[in-house]
């Protein structure tokens, strides 16, 4: 039935172009963003469950932050011990030398002190970001590095043992000694190259543990940003098919509601 009140089919078209308008503009949002889910109105669930994660990868990227920062201030550390080691060493045959009868123990003894200076030097040099592991004085034991996101949603700081050492007082020791020809001299010195090493290899364990934990914070991140563009980010390839075909059905639909709008003309002919 025709009606000159109501045009039942340019209601149907309009309301099928009005559709596809409306959804090529969502394809070209998708185009233009890159996203699928740009709002919570897009999808809410997955808009609210993609912004947490967003929020634990930047969580997390500040732990990497703090972790690389700790990983160097321990790092120094260790550098600073296995260097006097070194230096330990070097004195360890100097004294050595000065048990011979026939050895010139005042030159050595000169040797000795110079190198024990050096050792006071790298103690107080030592240091990263105003942090000093291995000076006189040093108490801290453990690094609070960054924050990072608990299973229960919870944040926390995380924590590790570095260990201390002070090397100033290792050079006090060697200093201590009145004489280096004497017999508990060579002692003294194994003993406090037995410290240093010890320091070392403790440095070295920590910073070990640093760096694999800001590796595993590193995949972490890139798995949560894996998750979040799995949740939101638009398939460009399907979006651009969509796109042209919505296109093709926009034409389509605005020849329907051309010709819809024809059929109250053809009433006309109808009173001629």
């Amino acid at each position: 039935m025709s009606s000159i009140l109501t045009n039942n089919g340019a209601i149907v078209a309009l309301q099928t172009l009005k559709n596809v308008n409306s959804n090529l503009n969502k394809a070209q949002s998708e185009i233009a963003t890159g996203l699928r889910v740009a709002s919570a109105k897009d999808n809410s669930s997955s808009w609210a469950i993609a912004s947490t994660m967003n929020s634990d990868v930047q969580a997390l990227k500040t732990l990497g932050n703090s972790l690389t920062s700790a990983g160097a201030m321990v790092g120094t550390a260790r550098d600073a011990t296995e260097q006097v080691a070194d230096l330990v060493k070097q004195i360890q045959s100097r004294v050595v030398q000065a048990q011979n009868p026939d050895a010139d123990v005042t030159k050595l003894t000169a040797e000795v002190t110079a190198l024990a200076g050096t050792i006071t030097s790298i103690a107080g040099s030592a240091q990263y970001n105003g942090i000093n592991l291995v000076n006189t004085g040093s108490t801290a034991e453990t690094i609070t590095v960054g924050i990072t996101r608990s299973a229960a949603g919870a944040v926390a700081s995380q924590t590790f043992s570095t260990g201390v050492a002070d090397l100033a007082a290792v050079a006090t020791a060697i200093t201590g000694i009145t004489d280096i020809s004497a017999a508990g001299a060579l002692d003294t010195i194994d003993t406090q190259l037995d410290a240093v090493n010890t320091a070392a290899a403790t440095f070295g364990a920590a910073q070990a543990r640093i760096e694999a934990q800001a590796n595993f914070v590193t995949k972490q991140a890139d798995s949560l940003t894996r998750g979040v563009s799995a949740l939101v980010d638009a398939d460009m390839e399907e979006a651009s098919a969509r796109l042209q075909a919505l296109q093709t059905q926009q034409q389509l639909g605005v020849q329907a509601l051309s010709i819809a709008n024809q059929s109250p003309s053809a009433i006309l002919s109808l009173f001629r």
